[in-house]
């Protein structure tokens, strides 16, 4: 058994790049950085950055294009991919890149603010973010749960068509 399956939660580098191939299909690359905190041997702490490549296909393609940009959060599951070409100096080149299968945008940043901005709190003054919550919440009121009653006060329930007679097992077919 084989697995491909990348997950990365990381930052734009540069803003979308959206095209178009020959089909009408959109494709969208856009760079995603990712760090890395760890202590080395010598109890430092250190940060390390890593640079993915990242290819978006058809309505991906077009949402990433339209809600995202440098510095945005994204969160990508997909599969690496390898590719080659050869230029036109007959040089051979080589690309892994991640193509999305899932996508998930990260909250929006407040464009108010500089570089590294701040996260956005969409919802209106005096609410909560409901945003991740499954539903409106239920009357949180406790009830005692139900016992079951006694054996002998099982009621019995006939349905209709229990006249008939009781099915033998040696007829059924397996």
């Amino acid at each position: 058994m084989n697995l491909n399956k990348v997950f990365v939660l990381g930052n734009l580098t540069r803003d979308p790049e959206l095209k178009q191939i020959p089909s009408g299909q959109a494709v969208c690359t856009i760079g995603v950085a990712t760090n890395r905190v760890y202590n080395d041997n010598l109890g430092q702490r250190q940060q390390q950055t890593e640079f993915h490549n990242v290819v978006a296909w058809g309505l991906q393609a077009e949402i990433i294009s339209q809600y995202l940009k440098k510095g945005s959060m994204i969160l990508v599951e997909g599969r690496l991919q390898t590719r080659s070409w050869t230029d036109q100096q007959q040089i051979k080149h080589w690309r892994t890149e991640i193509v999305a299968e899932r996508i998930q945008l990260g909250p929006k940043r407040d464009g108010n603010q500089g570089g590294g901005g701040a996260w956005r709190d969409e919802s209106p003054p005096g609410t909560e973010d409901n945003r991740f919550s499954p539903g409106p919440r239920q009357q949180d009121t406790y009830q005692p749960p139900q016992q079951p009653p006694p054996k002998d006060e099982i009621p019995i329930i006939e349905l209709p068509g229990d006249e008939e007679e009781p099915i033998d097992p040696k007829e059924i077919p397996f």
